[in-house]
């Protein structure tokens, strides 16, 4: 059987994405752009540019990574770590599962945190073995944000005031 939209405003009740309020729908209620228009380089010229506000830099150069989430933690990854470099990680849900996986392909030394799936990271394991690595062979935090999988939203003020 197809899925058929009923009638009025479709409503998501998840932890992610977000529904989007009816006056941002309304200022996108217009045809996409073709990505090979000619219109293209002006639009993401300025909004790279604001982009630069946002995060309070005007020497900062911000681009435009053409992908998923995945590519873009393996660029992440692969242009600040090298093959055999530890990184904690902690499994938390699906997306952490991924992101784990993706470190492990890539030749990482992976230590894997695993907490019961719908609670956030345990930060205080992560202090402890911060502490612990006096030789300072930790290369890299892995740890994700919003995991939409499970609902659970990690506080990364605290994970920065340990680091």
């Amino acid at each position: 059987m197809d899925y058929v939209y009923g009638p009025g405003r479709n409503h998501l009740f998840v932890p992610g994405p977000v529904n989007i309020p009816e006056p941002v729908l309304r200022a996108m209620n217009r045809n996409n752009e073709d990505y090979r228009s000619p219109a293209i380089p002006a639009l993401t010229k300025t909004l790279l540019e604001d982009v630069k506000q946002i995060f309070k830099t005007t020497t900062g150069t911000p681009f435009i990574i053409p992908t998923t989430g995945t590519g873009a933690w393996e660029s992440a990854l692969t242009n600040t770590l090298s093959p055999g470099d530890r990184t904690i990680s902690f499994l938390i849900g699906q997306f952490s599962l991924l992101w784990i996986d993706q470190q492990q392909r890539l030749g990482f030394n992976v230590d894997v945190v695993e907490s019961e799936w719908g609670h956030g990271a345990n930060l205080e394991v992560m202090a402890s073995k911060l502490a612990a690595d006096t030789s300072h062979t930790i290369k890299a935090i892995c740890i994700v944000h919003n995991e939409t999988a499970t609902g659970v939203t990690n506080n990364l003020a605290t994970v920065r005031r340990i680091l």
